[in-house]
C-alpha cells in the first residue's frame, strides 16, 4: 500500500510523473463527454471540446518549466474557446487554475499576484459573456475558485521556503560545530605543543649544558663529572615524570574516565619554583630570586603560566646570557596582578628591541601564555647589555596579607658553557 510519505517521495524524486499524470486526468476527462454524447448539464459537446482537451494536456505537462506563459494560454485558449463555441471550456477553466496554483507556488509574489488577478477578471469576463450576466453565480464562483487556487499554491510556497530555511538553518549549525571542534582542536593542539616545548627544552638545555660541564672535568676533574652527570640523570628523570602525566592525556579516549591514580594534567606553580631554582644552580646559573608582596594562591592558570614563563626565561638566560650565567629574578605579588622580572647580561652589547622581541619558539610561547591568561609580555635588551623580560599576570583580589617579607635567594653557580646569542 502506498502511503503518503511514499507518494511525497515518488512525486518529489519524480515531478515530471506528476505532471504527465495530472495531465492526463484532466485530458481525459475533457473527453469523456465524447464517449457519453453529452456534458453533466446537457450540453452536447464538438470537436472543439477534443480539441480543448489536448490543449489542457500539453500546457499542464510544461506547467512547471515555463508557469507564466501556459497560464496565459490557458486563459487565451478559454477566451477563444468562448468566443467560437458560444459556451466556455470546462477543461481549460480546470487548467487554467491549475497554472494559477502552479504560479503562485513558482513565480515571485508581486508577479504571481499580477497574473493571478487578469487570469480573474479574464475568467470573470468569460462567464459573463457566455451567460449574458455579469452577477451570477458562475460568474462570483470564478474569483473564489481562483483565488482558491492561488492561496493553496501560496501556502504551500510558503511551506516550501520555510522547510528550506529550516534545513539551510541545520546546515549552518552543523557547520558552525564542525568549526568550533576544529577550533577546540587547534587550541588544544597548540597548548599540548606549549606544555611539551616547556617540558622538554628546559630539560634538554639543562643536560646539553651539564654533559658540556662533564666532558670539560671528564679528566682533569673526574668528581666534578661525576655530580654533572647526576645532575643528568636528575634532569633526565624529571622529564619524564613530567611528561608522564601529559602522554596519559594523549592517550585517553574522549569517553574513558579519568584515573583518579594518574593525575590528567601536569600543573606545576610557583610552589615548584625551589626545585626548579635549584636544577638551575646546579647546571651552573647563578639566580638572585625575590619575593616581593604577600604570596598567596593563585588560580591554577596563573600559576601554570607564572611557572613556565619563569622556567624557559632563566634557561633562555641560560642558554644565550653572557658567561658569567647570572639572572635576577623578581616575584612580586600585587594587589590586582604578579609581575615578573628576569634580567640578564648579553655578551654581544646592546641589540634593537625589535631584534630581541623572538621569533623563536620560546618567547612566542611565553608570550601565548601571558595573552592566554589575560596578561602581557615585554622582552627587549637595553643600552647597558641587559635582556630585561616583564611579565604581568591578572590576579583576583587578595584576601588578609599574611607574610609581607621579601627574600633573596642567590644561587650557587657551577662552571659551565654557555652560549651567546639572542633571547628565543
Amino acid at each position: 500500500m502506498i502511503g503518503p510519505a511514499s507518494l511525497q517521495r515518488v512525486t518529489g524524486a519524480h515531478p515530471r510523473l506528476l505532471d504527465a499524470a495530472l495531465a492526463t486526468l484532466v485530458g481525459g476527462i475533457g473527453l469523456l463527454p465524447l464517449l457519453f454524447g453529452r456534458w453533466p448539464d446537457g450540453v452536447r459537446p464538438s470537436g472543439a471540446d477534443a480539441v480543448a482537451a489536448a490543449a489542457a494536456f500539453l500546457l499542464l505537462l510544461a506547467r512547471r518549466r515555463a508557469p507564466l506563459p501556459v497560464l496565459a494560454l490557458t486563459v487565451l485558449g478559454e477566451v477563444a474557446f468562448t468566443v467560437l463555441a458560444s459556451y466556455p471550456s470546462r477543461v481549460l477553466k480546470v487548467a487554467a487554475l491549475i497554472a494559477v496554483y502552479t504560479v503562485a507556488r513558482t513565480v515571485r509574489r508581486r508577479i504571481a499576484l499580477i497574473a493571478v488577478s487578469g487570469t480573474a477578471l479574464s475568467l470573470y469576463a468569460v462567464i459573463t459573456y457566455a451567460t449574458d450576466s455579469a452577477a451570477g453565480p458562475e460568474a462570483g464562483a470564478v474569483f473564489a475558485w481562483t483565488g482558491m487556487f492561488a492561496a493553496v499554491g501560496a501556502t504551500v510556497r510558503t511551506w516550501h521556503d520555510y522547510a528550506a530555511a529550516m534545513e539551510e538553518r541545520a546546515l549552518r549549525a552543523e557547520a558552525s560545530k564542525e568549526e568550533e571542534a576544529r577550533r577546540r582542536v587547534a587550541e588544544e593542539r597548540l597548548r599540548i605543543a606549549r606544555e611539551l616545548h616547556d617540558v622538554i627544552a628546559h630539560h634538554i638545555a639543562l643536560i646539553t649544558i651539564q654533559a658540556g660541564v662533564a666532558g670539560h672535568f671528564l679528566r682533569g676533574r673526574p668528581d666534578q663529572a661525576e655530580l654533572a652527570l647526576g645532575h643528568i640523570r636528575d634532569a633526565g628523570r624529571t622529564v619524564l615524570d613530567e611528561l608522564g602525566p601529559l602522554l596519559h592525556v594523549l592517550r585517553q579516549s574522549g569517553d574513558e574516565k579519568t584515573d583518579e591514580t594518574q593525575p590528567t594534567e601536569p600543573v606545576p606553580g610557583l610552589s615548584r619554583l625551589g626545585g626548579l631554582l635549584e636544577s638551575l644552580t646546579a647546571a651552573g646559573l647563578s639566580v638572585r630570586h625575590r619575593n616581593s608582596g604577600p604570596p598567596r594562591p593563585l588560580p591554577t592558570a596563573i600559576d601554570l603560566a607564572a611557572y613556565r614563563v619563569i622556567q624557559e626565561g632563566l634557561t633562555n638566560a641560560h642558554k644565550h646570557g653572557a658567561t658569567a650565567a647570572e639572572a635576577d629574578l623578581l616575584v612580586d605579588y600585587g594587589p590586582d596582578q604578579l609581575r615578573i622580572r628576569i634580567t640578564n647580561s648579553l655578551d654581544f652589547g646592546p641589540c634593537p628591541a625589535s631584534a630581541a622581541t623572538g621569533t623563536g619558539h620560546g618567547l612566542t610561547g611565553m608570550r601565548e601564555r601571558a595573552l592566554a591568561v589575560g596578561g602581557s609580555l615585554h622582552a627587549g635588551a637595553d643600552a647597558d647589555g641587559r635582556f630585561r623580560l616583564a611579565v604581568d599576570l591578572p590576579l583576583p583580589t587578595p584576601g588578609p596579607p599574611t607574610d609581607t617579607r621579601t627574600s633573596d635567594r642567590p644561587g650557587t653557580a657551577l662552571p659551565a658553557t654557555a652560549a651567546n646569542g639572542r633571547q628565543g
